[in-house]
């Protein structure tokens, strides 16, 4: 995504990406590995209020940075980057799993059973 939207690569190095991960993640599979890929969503609004909070109390402070606010500008752009990555990448032999977090103890409860179901059918 950063180096998609910062700028780092060309268009067609980051196009190209796309089938560099989905043989890697193959490569991984066919040894023997589970994959799993977890893409934690939050709305616009939850990531403000979260971003808000993390600002104005001193013991999480630490957890966001002008860089945070900075791509929050880009949100459109990373919406895009992230469904067209989602799109390309996902695949039977490591699929991506949406983990709808506006509630953190659904998405985390929803990841620990989806490994759970992952390691299970792999037995």
């Amino acid at each position: 995504m950063v180096e998609r939207l910062e700028g780092f690569c060309s268009e067609n190095d980051w196009q190209r990406a796309y089938n560099e991960i989905n043989e890697f993640e193959k490569e991984l599979d066919d040894w023997g590995a589970i994959v799993i890929k977890f893409w934690v969503h939050i709305d616009k609004d939850t990531q403000l209020e979260r971003f808000t909070e993390r600002q104005n109390t001193p013991s999480k402070q630490w957890k966001i940075t002008e860089e945070d606010w900075r791509n929050r500008e880009k949100w459109d752009l990373y919406e895009t980057a992230v469904n067209e990555m989602l799109e390309k990448t996902n695949t039977a032999y490591a699929p991506w799993i949406v983990l709808e977090s506006k509630d953190k103890k659904y998405a985390r409860i929803k990841a620990l059973k989806t490994v759970i179901k992952a390691i299970e059918a792999r037995l």
